[in-house]
């Protein structure tokens, strides 16, 4: 790929399937302030079978630390950080893993005193790849090993950045009764995917993604190629997906969007989170001021706040 920049509403498209962080070394994207996570792929059939199941009573706490838990032939890290129930799931965006929440876990675990757990999706941080197309479905199918394993079975809140959205979805449809509230930030929801807006991203991302393919094979853009493979197939079928009424949400929209730049496509993305929060009960649309894609990093006050306020409710 040249050094030549790309646009603003490209990049901000790629950044939908592509971390910043990424497009930034092929693409010669030098602006600082571009977001930096990912969202990705999806399908809509039952999750794949898994070695365990989000099913039946809770077992003793989990020791602290690292948790190596195998599913589907591949192994996961998930990490614990001890306290009481309810217990709170950070889920990072595309491209990240569970280090994305390490200045937040210490605050949420003196805020809240919950069990607090993040975790490394296959082919990031310690967990192992997975070959093939990234597929939403399968991410939920390791979360659920995982915290079936870990005995957490109920009184979940589940916190979901950017394409942790879709893996949220599959979940707690997947797994009734586990999750008892969600904070979703600036995530992906099905809304936002209609057939116009994944074409128009699948177009625009498509030459970058073909140049990724040719550089060297590294653990990192393997996942990024995975991420994008399949994408259009699989959020054509992540738009007919519905967050179940019984689980309550907060829905942070951040105020500028991946989109900064393209006021559309910004646009676009705002209606989709109220349309999100307008579609089912205890639903609740909080807007980040001033913050980007990133809104973990730019207002984690914000996020510390509504997940605390979450996790509350669940008490």
């Amino acid at each position: 790929m040249t050094t030549q920049k790309i646009s603003r509403f490209h990049r901000a498209a790629l950044a939908l399937v592509l971390p910043v962080a990424v497009i930034a070394a092929v693409a010669g994207c030098d602006d600082s302030a571009a977001p930096k996570a990912a969202p990705a792929a999806s399908s809509v059939a039952a999750l794949p079978s898994t070695s365990t199941s989000a099913a039946g009573p809770a077992s003793a706490a989990p020791a602290a630390g690292l948790h190596m838990i195998a599913n589907n032939g591949h192994q996961l890290a998930f990490h614990v950080t001890p306290g009481s129930s309810p217990t709170i799931v950070l889920d990072a965006g595309g491209g990240e893993d569970s280090s994305y929440w390490d200045a937040l876990v210490p605050q949420l675990s003196q805020a809240t005193g919950s069990q607090i757990i993040t975790y490394d999706r296959a082919g990031l941080g310690a967990s192992e790849e997975v070959k093939g197309p990234w597929d939403p479905k399968a991410a939920a199918s390791d979360l659920q090993a995982g915290l079936r394993e870990l005995g957490v079975t109920k009184n979940v809140v589940l916190a979901g950045h950017s394409q942790a959205g879709e893996v949220a979805h599959y979940f707690v449809l997947a797994n009734p009764g586990v999750v008892s509230g969600a904070v979703l930030i600036d995530a992906n929801v099905p809304q936002f995917f209609t057939d116009t807006q994944t074409q128009r991203l699948v177009a625009l991302t498509a030459p970058q993604i073909e140049e990724l393919k040719k550089a060297p094979s590294t653990k990192a853009n393997r996942q990024l190629i995975a991420t994008a493979d399949n994408f259009g197939p699989t959020h054509e079928a992540y738009h007919k997906v519905s967050w179940p009424d019984g689980v309550r949400v907060i829905y942070i929209v951040s105020d500028k969007t991946p989109f900064d730049g393209s006021p559309q496509d910004a646009q676009a993305w705002r209606d989709a989170a109220a349309a999100f929060t307008k579609a089912g009960p205890d639903r609740t649309l909080v807007i980040a001021e001033g913050s980007s894609h990133d809104v973990p990093q730019d207002k984690p006050a914000l996020v510390l706040k509504e997940i605390e306020q979450m996790t509350a409710t669940v008490k």
